[in-house]
């Protein structure tokens, strides 16, 4: 695990799953959707369904928001699974997105690096209204955020990274990306060539086949003794 060239001026971060409990919250926001719809409707089947809808809405043009994609998804889903759907359906779905809370070390691994002298920023496929709820949870550590909203395009779009790059102000060589999803995140990293730590929270994502990340961690916490050991800190 080696983290080659120079020390990084930023240190990026996906947000739903890396920094905030996604798969949790999503398990319980889909839960109280689907329990008022009565029936015996497996939550994880459901939500398999739901993601593949949402991520071939979020490469289709012309783009949509985070709001709408989500919206859509679930009602594609729910016609699969042949349940009724309601626009509140897609309201308890996106509300529920920025009450989901940070994982444990998060809070304090963020301020140790904030501590360091590293500038943080959160590249994620969302809205600016649905993510401003997660962001306040993080303890005030984090300098910028750029989402999908902004970027007009979703990831793994080179879109999405090179608008957030220019916005930063910085090449692939000032940054170190930090990331769980190896289908969205390190499939640009392999196609733009930064820098990465994957953060595996052991959910069952599989590692690509033909990339390699520069480290991999089981929680946030550890990334500080990778970048000591580098010599950032």
């Amino acid at each position: 695990m080696t983290l080659p060239g120079p020390k990084s001026t930023w240190l990026t971060f996906d947000c739903y799953g890396t920094l905030i409990q996604w798969d949790e919250g999503l398990l319980a926001a889909m839960d109280r959707i689907l329990s008022a719809k009565g029936g015996n409707i497996d939550q994880k089947s459901f939500i398999r369904v739901y993601d593949g809808h949402e991520h071939a809405l979020e490469v289709e043009r012309p783009h949509r928001t985070f709001a709408e994609v989500s919206a859509f998804a679930l009602e594609q889903a729910m016609v699969e699974f042949g349940l009724p759907f309601e626009a509140a359906d897609a309201e308890i779905l996106t509300s529920s997105i920025g009450k989901m809370p940070p994982f444990p070390e998060v809070v304090a691994t963020l301020k140790m690096l904030k501590d360091a002298g590293f500038r943080l920023a959160i590249i994620s496929n969302t809205d600016d209204a649905i993510i401003a709820g997660n962001v306040a949870q993080l303890g005030g550590s984090i300098d910028r955020v750029i989402t999908a909203e902004q970027a007009g395009s979703y990831k793994p779009s080179s879109q999405t990274f090179h608008h957030a790059w220019r916005t930063l102000g910085i090449g692939t060589e000032d940054l170190l990306h930090i990331c769980a999803s190896p289908h969205l995140d390190l499939v640009a990293a392999r196609e733009l060539g930064f820098r990465t730590i994957w953060v595996d929270r052991g959910t069952g994502r599989e590692p690509l086949s033909n990339y390699q990340p520069n480290a991999v961690v089981p929680t946030l916490d550890e990334v500080p003794a990778i970048l000591a050991a580098a010599g950032w800190m």
